[in-house]
């Protein structure tokens, strides 16, 4: 049946995940401490992915979507208390990532799927607004190809592969566990 409001995530959830990144000892070479990091925008995603689908449902109506969509972006990303820079630079990555995540719930609930192109095309013209350093055209072309990841097309990794690392190389990993959670929208436990 349909969660009762704000139970789609809680300032409780993301807490919890940022009390494990304070208490492990995090290394991005290794493995589990990659994986922690990755079950934490993966699981805001999936908390994305069944606000999204609520609306598609009937369940949500517009205006009530972008509130809890608006809600989880409050909690995602506000400011986080680790004294560890290290570990602040890393969960921030996981912010900047999830970014492009809430404008593409947004853009899709308010406009549904870009018309035109493919998530490759926009992406591509996500890159080349980020080159020329137009971050507010690069984070929209972004999201217009996380409307389509929404409405099921296909997000192929390799397009990050050519692209020099920046924004939009963050966005996509982003995107990438959108298109997970939209595929398999199962909570990601926390003790994982």
């Amino acid at each position: 049946m349909s969660n009762p409001p704000t139970e789609f995530y809680s300032e409780e959830r993301w807490q919890n995940w940022i009390d494990r990144i304070k208490d492990e000892d995090i290394d991005p070479e290794d493995e589990d401490s990659a994986r922690l990091l990755l079950n934490l925008q993966d699981d805001t995603a999936i908390a994305i992915a069944k606000i999204v689908a609520a609306y598609d449902d009937g369940e949500l109506g517009e205006e009530e979507t972008l509130e809890e969509i608006n809600d989880v972006r409050e909690i995602v990303l506000s400011e986080v208390d680790i004294e560890d820079e290290e570990k602040l630079i890393l969960v921030d990555g996981v912010q900047t990532s999830l970014v492009c995540v809430f404008f593409a719930a947004e853009e899709y609930v308010a406009n549904g799927p870009a018309e035109e192109g493919t998530v490759g095309d926009y992406l591509s013209a996500a890159a080349d607004a980020e080159a020329e350093e137009d971050l507010d055209a690069a984070l929209g072309y972004a999201a217009q190809a996380g409307t389509l990841i929404i409405d099921e097309q296909e997000l192929d990794m390799t397009v990050a592969e050519d692209l020099d690392y920046g924004l939009v190389t963050e966005w996509i990993n982003g995107l990438d566990s959108l298109q997970s959670a939209m595929s398999d929208p199962e909570v990601v436990e926390e003790d994982e």
